[in-house]
């Protein structure tokens, strides 16, 4: 039997690796020799390929707070576009914008005090001034009139808590409903938000809810190579936050911002909110086990505090013979805009408010830090709720001015929420409440006479 290794034509195998070796080095080029023919571009760094071109104009609206160099440009989604405010120059015409904006406003503000000065001097020119405004009051009272009556259609026999949320959404304040459940708090919310036109959107608050399921969150888009806002569901002109004591003290502090400022700020960038804009949060008072109590701060956000109840024998009669409709609220046509119910807050900012009136509402917030049953008394901020409030309600009966039962009727929804009692007064079974009423009949009322 012959070796394979003498056979004519045989290649050893170290002899015919090295040749399959030296036609791959033939075939396949480098990546050296490519980069210099042209035939791959040459490998750039990561980095490198997010820097900013030269010829890419500045953007204005973007606050810098990283390494453009080192990072990709911020940019927002093409879809839904917020005004962004930066707290940077933007060059010497934009100051001097500025400075004329604040000189014109001064100015502005200046002869609106003149004008005051003035209608307060003269008689006879401010009962024309009253006569001329009883027009747009009339025409607030039917709007407000209608509003109300349009979400009654969804939650029955519940006018005068219907008539708080109006109140509160017209003053851009915002209503913290305790209740429990099925008292129909979500259909009040719908309804309202039906009625004015606008959008309405819920939020389930639960301990796992993270401040940026609220507010938004900025996320690299990698299809466009470049990161995006996504807005949260605060952008919405009606927010309804339910359960908002279940959520952790991180989530809820997240509100603060949009609750007080109308903007929100993610990632040093502020988005301004829709207008009219108003948080309707709920809360059950009966369970509190795994919940997390609002803090005065956040207490103190909220111009109303309110709630529904179970409805009367009438209502509760109607509602059964009506079991068929499953979604009240998506009945609801809407009768205003938000344009006229802006000018319905324009027309409630002009009402008279007697000073008598403002002294009135000044001893009551005093009445509330001197009274031995309440530890902490009402802020200044109770005071202009209660003064702001007061106007549209005194306009929503068809007066131009307010009267000390529009204050009165006021008190309890405005200011109970903000009150800390002390520890007998809770021994004693006291709530805010009793207190308040303790110390709103201390308080003596003004008269015409004074």
């Amino acid at each position: 039997m012959s070796d394979d290794r003498t056979r004519p034509g045989r290649i050893p195998v170290a002899a015919r690796q090295e040749r399959t070796q030296e036609s791959e080095a033939e075939s396949v080029p480098s990546d050296r020799t490519m980069v210099e023919d042209g035939t791959i571009p040459v490998r750039q760094p990561v980095r490198d390929l997010f820097t900013r071109s030269s010829s890419t104009p500045a953007r204005p609206d973007l606050v810098d707070v990283t390494d453009q160099s080192l990072h990709p440009r911020l940019e927002r989604t093409s879809a839904p576009r917020y005004e962004v405010r930066t707290d940077e120059p933007r060059g010497a015409e934009k100051t001097g914008q500025n400075q004329r904006s604040f000189t014109e406003a001064g100015d502005q503000a200046e002869e609106a005090r003149r004008k005051r000065r003035s209608g307060q001097a003269g008689g006879s020119s401010q009962a024309v001034d009253r006569s001329q405004a009883a027009v747009d009051v009339s025409t607030f009272a039917s709007l407000f009139r209608s509003i109300v009556d349009n979400v009654g259609q969804a939650v029955l026999g519940k006018e005068e808590t219907i008539a708080l949320c109006v109140t509160a959404l017209i003053a851009g304040g915002h209503v913290l409903l305790e209740d429990n459940p099925g008292t129909g708090k979500t259909q009040l919310s719908r309804a309202l938000a039906a009625s004015i036109a606008v959008d309405c959107k819920r939020i389930q608050f639960t301990p796992d809810l993270l401040p940026s399921d609220l507010l938004g969150v900025t996320f690299y888009d990698q299809s466009q190579g470049r990161f995006s806002f996504r807005p949260g569901p605060v952008f919405a002109s009606l927010v309804l936050a339910d359960e908002i004591n279940r959520a952790s003290p991180k989530t809820q502090s997240a509100l603060l911002e949009v609750m007080e400022e109308g903007q929100v700020t993610v990632d040093g960038r502020t988005y301004r909110i829709p207008r009219p804009f108003m948080v309707m949060a709920t809360q059950n008072p009966i369970e509190q086990l795994g919940t997390y109590a609002l803090p005065e701060a956040q207490m103190d956000r909220f111009l109303i505090r309110t709630s529904l109840g179970a409805p009367g024998h009438d209502a509760s009669m109607r509602i059964l013979q009506e079991a068929d409709i499953r979604d009240r609220a998506g009945l609801v046509e809407p009768v205003v805009d938000a344009d006229q119910l802006e000018a319905m807050a324009a027309c409630a900012s002009k009402v008279f408010c007697d000073s008598s009136i403002m002294e009135y509402v000044i001893h009551i917030i005093e009445a509330t830090r001197h009274s031995p049953a309440i530890r902490v008394g009402s802020s200044i901020r109770g005071g202009l709720a209660l003064v702001r409030c007061a106007r549209i309600r005194a306009c929503a009966q068809g007066r131009d001015y307010v009267i000390p039962d529009d204050v009165k009727d006021l008190v309890d929804p405005i200011l109970a929420h903000r009150l800390l009692l002390t520890a007998q007064s809770r021994l004693a079974d006291m709530d805010e409440h009793q207190a308040l009423a303790e110390a709103l009949s201390k308080v003596p009322v003004p008269t015409g006479e004074q």
